[in-house]
């Protein structure tokens, strides 16, 4: 049995469907299992357990270099990916992406059988055109996690219990021990994470709310603060820290996604904005703290009864808007309801 899984993007999205490819594996132990995925989230699928090839479709990179004087190399990259691609005969291919960029290369691919869900869901792009086995849709108010999971119970496959099984090395481990010593952080000492960024201005809360909430907990004494983010948050975690009374580390731009993996494992908590690091603390058992505006936490938050989500409760939310005159959503949040979240979280 060879199996295809086609999921591209995002980070939060390919961690969803880890208990589905699970499932798989414990359903079909001996199968050869290739999972297509786009560069971003590809880091925390290599090395995983359950699955034997990964394959990375640099898309946003070939896009990119279309004009470049290094275009012929990047041309001549996009024709060797998809000679791999092509490279076995698949029995089963499974679309849990539903988008018109998975259902292109689920038509390039070769396969007996491929299979997502029918028309009738929400930015499916007419994914279903490229399957010849489609699956009754679901409902987008089921969370990310249990919709793929619906997904494969539709071609046959029961799951007993969310499994994520995520990559995280002793190396990860080690990295991520020198980093956080560099920054002067003692083995042993509590740490609480805030990750503040996200790619929708939408998502993003008050700059001086979290220096406020940063301060806070450190004369709770709660713990030693850490920021963490991606180099494109440098900036943002810059502002905060400067409106701090006190220090913070800082280790944006200095993490790949295991390193930063890793650091979730020696945390007491995390607070965080929607965003793919939210999904990988979760996925950890790292309780989380999240703050939701303009998304549905019940489709999209961090799964499982160990975190606590700080919505202002507006009738316009959600609205899954990346563009907002007002973004009230986010700016109702008061410091006083994280701390809230935190208090009790801290019991």
């Amino acid at each position: 049995m060879k199996i295809l899984i086609v999921k591209l993007s995002a980070i939060g999205d390919v961690i969803h469907t880890l208990p589905a490819l699970n499932a798989i594996r414990n359903h079909y132990p001996e199968a050869h299992i290739t999972w297509l995925v786009e560069e971003a989230a590809s880091e925390i699928l290599i090395g995983h357990p359950a699955i034997d090839r990964v394959l990375i479709s640099r898309r946003k990179t070939w896009i990119r270099g279309w004009r470049s004087p290094g275009f012929s190399a990047k041309f001549r990259d996009a024709l060797c990916f998809l000679k791999t691609l092509q490279d076995t005969r698949y029995d089963l291919i499974i679309d849990f992406q539903a988008l018109l960029k998975s259902g292109i290369l689920i038509a390039l691919a070769k396969g007996k059988r491929k299979i997502g869900f029918d028309k009738g869901m929400e930015h499916m792009e007419l994914s279903h055109l490229f399957l010849n086995e489609r699956i009754a849709p679901v409902s987008m108010e089921h969370h990310a996690l249990l919709r793929q999971l619906m997904l494969v119970r539709g071609i046959g496959i029961e799951w007993d219990g969310i499994e994520y099984r995520l990559p995280v090395e002793p190396e990860d481990k080690r990295r991520a021990g020198i980093l956080l010593a560099e920054h002067g952080v003692q083995a042993g000492e509590p740490l609480i994470i805030i990750n503040p960024g996200a790619k929708w201005k939408t998502k993003l809360w008050s700059s001086l709310k979290f220096a406020r909430l940063a301060d806070a907990m450190i004369e709770r004494r709660l713990g030693k603060v850490i920021f963490t983010g991606s180099e494109e948050d440098k900036r943002l975690i810059d502002e905060i820290r400067s409106s701090m009374k006190d220090n913070a580390a800082d280790l944006s731009g200095k993490t790949t996604l295991k390193t930063l993996a890793a650091v979730f494992e020696k945390a007491k908590f995390l607070i965080s904005t929607d965003t793919g690091p939210m999904h990988l603390a979760a996925a950890l058992g790292l309780p989380v703290i999240a703050l939701f505006g303009p998304t549905a936490p019940w489709r999209t938050g961090p799964f499982g009864s160990r975190h606590r989500t700080v919505r202002a409760g507006l009738p316009c939310s959600p609205c899954f808007k990346r563009e907002c005159g007002t973004v009230a959503c986010m700016s109702n949040i008061s410091l006083e309801n994280v701390l809230g979240a935190v208090d009790e979280r801290c019991r």
